[in-house]
């Protein structure tokens, strides 16, 4: 009982403060709470036409991007891919199936939508495009095998955000799955499987036989309103999931695999996108778990299409080559407002990394990451200006890269092997870098943070930060 009397005793001494010391806190509470919701970074987005009425009814849960999606929408026009002459046998080519599927469905985006169903079975295909109001749903046990042919997967013209294909000049092969100037566009199930089958084209690239670049496993591009969840993606030949230049994005609740030495096979990449969530996934890959991009050099310049509004959480994974989340190195186009937190990271070459160089321009700022643990990673955090490639030779060597506003609080890394590495540019230096509650572990004595052409400050990290961060312990730092 003696643990409840002293609590009782805490509430009553609390009330026999003067009455001036209750309003005292009351006005500082409301003053906090009010500036809170004036500096939201982040600006909640309708999906799916779902009003804020119907919107807020759905919220349960203000951790979770579920309730930005309402209630989705019910497809009144449904069939499954084997009344198109679809065979799930794994060896027979679906491709004709699948655009047979598609151009049907495309008769009802204004009138109540549809759905594909993709039932239990290896379903071998090429490349097909999506259509708006539309699903695409894998049954339990549902495969889709990306073709071993590469004539299946079509060229289509570079991006322009990057003027090239961004391995090799020229055009690139489109997406397994792809979908341009799309609204209102679902890709589920009951976690079916994607699989890229990409070690064709990995073994053209460690080969140096690459003639373009290669096909992501899923790109949507210049559509809004977009869900993936509950599936199982692996595989992938390049990129798996990469949303560009498009609006509304949930990613929920997706398992993304590929080996850890498959080159560039980043989990998820948002590219020049506004108003996206990704959240509840576990990505194991040989390139970042998560990036946020913005398009290449002169080109993302030129462009100048942002991602913004960017929320990354509870992603969980392992990548031995890059990092947890990457921002960058194509930033050209500017990059604001993210927000990622709770991700666990571990056995990776890096846990939060800022990629760019000179020629890149653009801008990155207002980033928030917050509550990551990592474990056995080789540098936590480190910021880099050495990505030193370019579209060709038309980049500008005097267009830097504005870095501004990066709040960091809140990080544990066990075992590591190197202290945060902080490098910016003489001439554009990472001004308002802002560490707080920061600990790595397990490195040797005599390491050291290494920082060049970066300002800003600290607050309670270990170990003793650099010169260019170390500030008087105020609580106010990273305000």
């Amino acid at each position: 009982m003696e643990p409840q009397k002293a609590h009782s005793g805490s509430i009553m001494a609390l009330f026999k403060k003067p009455y001036w010391v209750f309003l005292f806190l009351l006005f500082t509470a409301l003053a906090i709470l009010s500036v809170q919701i004036a500096t939201q970074s982040i600006v909640p987005f309708q999906i799916f036409g779902v009003s804020e009425s119907e919107k807020a009814a759905t919220v349960s849960d203000p951790g979770s991007c579920a309730g930005l999606l309402g209630e989705l929408p019910v497809r009144r026009h449904v069939a499954s891919i084997e009344e198109f002459g679809g065979v799930g046998d794994g060896k027979t080519s679906n491709t004709a199936a699948f655009w047979k599927a598609l151009i049907h469905m495309q008769r009802f985006v204004d009138h109540g939508g549809s759905q594909l169903n993709v039932p239990r079975g290896k379903w071998l295909t090429g490349s097909f495009n999506l259509t708006s109001n539309f699903t695409l749903f894998l049954e339990e046990g549902a495969v889709i095998l990306g073709s071993q042919d590469p004539k299946e997967w079509p060229l289509v013209e570079p991006l322009p955000s990057y003027g090239r294909g961004r391995e090799r000049p020229g055009a690139r092969h489109t997406s397994l799955i792809h979908g341009d100037g799309l609204t209102n566009v679902i890709i589920t199930g009951q976690n079916g499987t994607i699989d890229g089958q990409g070690r064709m084209w990995w073994d053209l690239w460690w080969n140096k036989t690459l003639n373009h670049t290669r096909g992501h496993l899923v790109e949507i591009m210049n559509s809004r309103n977009i869900l993936i969840s509950n599936l199982t993606f692996m595989n992938s030949p390049f990129w798996t999931i990469h949303p560009v230049y498009t609006s509304n994005v949930v990613i929920k609740g997706m398992t993304i695999l590929a080996p850890l030495n498959a080159p560039n096979t980043d989990g998820i990449d948002a590219d020049s996108c506004i108003n996206v969530c990704i959240e509840d996934c576990f990505i194991e890959s040989g390139d970042d778990l998560v990036a946020v991009k913005s398009g290449w050099d002169q080109y993302g310049i030129r462009i100048a299409r942002p991602s913004s509004n960017i929320i990354v959480r509870r992603i969980s994974g392992t990548t031995p080559t890059c990092s947890g989340v990457g921002i960058g190195s194509e930033m050209s186009g500017g990059i604001s407002n993210v927000t990622i937190e709770d991700m666990n990271v571990w056995n990776s070459a890096a846990g939060i990394r800022i990629k760019t160089d000179k020629g890149r321009g653009g801008y990155i700022t207002n980033i928030s990451i917050n509550n990551i643990t990592m474990e056995r990673v080789k540098v936590p955090i480190r910021f880099s200006t050495d990505s030193n490639d370019h579209p060709d030779d038309g980049w500008d060597p005097k267009a830097f890269p504005k870095i501004k506003g990066v709040f960091i609080s809140n990080i544990i890394s066990l075992n590591s092997t190197k202290a945060p590495e902080l490098t910016g540019l003489k001439g554009a230096s990472f001004e308002g870098v802002c560490f707080k509650n920061v600990t790595v572990l397990g490195l040797a004595p005599t390491a050291a943070w290494h920082c060049e052409f970066v300002s800003g400050c600290t607050n309670a990290v270990f170990p003793l930060p650099c010169p260019q961060l170390q500030n008087n312990g105020s609580s106010a730092c990273c305000l």
